[in-house]
């Protein structure tokens, strides 16, 4: 899966505000039947999408079969967002489905580094912030678009604008569209310098 740059995001935002949704409940793992990165976005929260895993039967009930947020790419969450188990299916799933930043109140911290290294960002604000975001969203449902700086580190919606924190590693790794292997290419010339010296200085280690 290759990495989009974020830079400006403006998408429709769907509530999911329940604390504690756990990587199980993102991606059960009946639904990680590959090791790769794609054939995931099926199986995001396929315990409660669907009234039947098997036959795939949309649960009316649960808020991304809602036609209003069908072009979601933005969850607003509640507290430890993507705690549990550290599999890194759970992010894959959402970046196939189109998830693009999540916004809670607080994550899991092997989710949210998962979610930087695959494009996806993690944003904390308050419990106020986000119910404020909800309301304003929630007022024309799937029309009301969130934009999200990441240059900048601001979220507005309408009148409302939240300046967020970000890791400047995260931060440069989301803007350039890098993940580890790419962010560790851009010292090429480092390592390559590192591994010439090492061999004039310890020569026998290289046979």
């Amino acid at each position: 899966m290759s990495l989009e740059p974020f830079v400006v995001w403006r998408g429709v935002a769907a509530p999911m505000l329940r604390p504690n949704i756990d990587t199980d409940a993102i991606i059960p793992s009946r639904e990680m039947k590959r090791v790769s990165k794609t054939g995931l976005g099926e199986g995001l929260f396929a315990g409660e999408r669907y009234l039947d895993s098997k036959t795939r039967q949309p649960n009316p009930g649960f808020i991304l079969n809602n036609p209003s947020y069908s072009d979601c790419s933005i969850l607003l969450g509640g507290p430890n967002f993507g705690c549990g188990s550290s599999r890194e299916h759970a992010v894959w799933a959402l970046r196939e489905y189109g998830i693009r930043a999540i916004v809670a109140q607080g994550f899991g911290s092997i989710f949210a580094n998962n979610c930087v290294r695959n494009g996806l960002l993690p944003v904390i604000l308050s419990k106020q912030q986000i119910e404020a975001l909800v309301d304003w969203t929630g007022e024309s449902p799937g029309q009301r678009k969130i934009v999200i700086n990441l240059e900048q580190q601001k979220i507005t919606a309408g009148l409302l604008n939240y300046r967020f924190e970000i890791e400047s590693g995260a931060r440069h790794m989301l803007l350039n569209g890098l993940d580890a292997i790419a962010l560790t290419l851009q010292s090429k010339e480092v390592i390559k310098a590192f591994e010439s010296n090492r061999r004039q200085q310890r020569p026998w280690l290289y046979g």
